[in-house]
Order: C-alpha cells, then structure tokens, then sequence
C-alpha cells in the first residue's frame, strides 16, 4: 500500500483490512519494532484476525538491513531508479506497479531473506 500520509497506526489498520481479504490462505506477516505495530488497536486487530494474519516481529537494532529494508531497496532501484517521475502521482503508480509486479514473483521476496545477515528471519 502506498500512502502519503505520516503512518499511523490508523494508516497500518487500513493495511490490514486490506491485505486480510486479498489471500485465501493465511497470512504471515513479517514487520519491523515500528510503534505501529505494536500498537494496542493493532494487536487487538490482529487478535480477532488469527485465521487470517499472523504477525512477527524482526530483531531491533540489527546493524544490517533486514529483509523489508532489501524490498525497499529493490523498489527504489527499480521503480524509480530508472527514471525521474514528474509528480508525486507518477512516483506512486510507479511504486505501485513494482510492488504489484513483486506480489507475483515471489522468489523476489524470497531472494530478500536469503541475504547471509537476513537468513534468521527465514528460519
């Protein structure tokens, strides 16, 4: 999800909902120490959503990117590393089509948690 606001724990609420209903299967997802997501509305959401997503944190303090931060920088490499959009709304479709392009090949994702400082996460 793109969005421009500051992330509130109301902004990763509306992530959820949105996520929960996009998979038929269960959902592990796999996020950072951000405040957010420790939020007390975030974990009573994800308390009454159990069956559908479940949630684990990464380490705090790793001195290496974790694997969220490797997507990241594989979005930026390739959505926007190629060319210089010329609105914010440019910048957002081309964000948006990467992620989209990345949900299909999952060995994208997977090539994030095979880096040798990031394989703990994958265990």
């Amino acid at each position: 999800m793109v969005f421009t606001q500051e992330l509130k724990v109301r902004v990763f609420l509306t992530f959820l909902g949105r996520l929960a209903p996009q998979v038929r299967r269960l959902i592990f997802l796999i996020v950072d120490r951000h405040p957010v997501h420790r939020a007390a509305a975030a974990t009573r959401w994800l308390a009454w959503n159990t069956r559908r997503i479940r949630m684990f944190f990464l380490p705090g303090d790793s001195p290496e990117p974790d694997p969220d931060e490797l997507l990241n920088q594989d979005v930026k490499t390739n959505a926007l590393g190629r060319r210089c959009p010329e609105d914010q709304w440019e910048m957002m479709d081309g964000v948006r089509g990467c992620l989209w392009g990345t949900q299909r090949r999952p060995d994208i994702v997977r090539a994030c948690f095979n880096e040798s400082h990031v394989r703990y996460a994958a265990a």
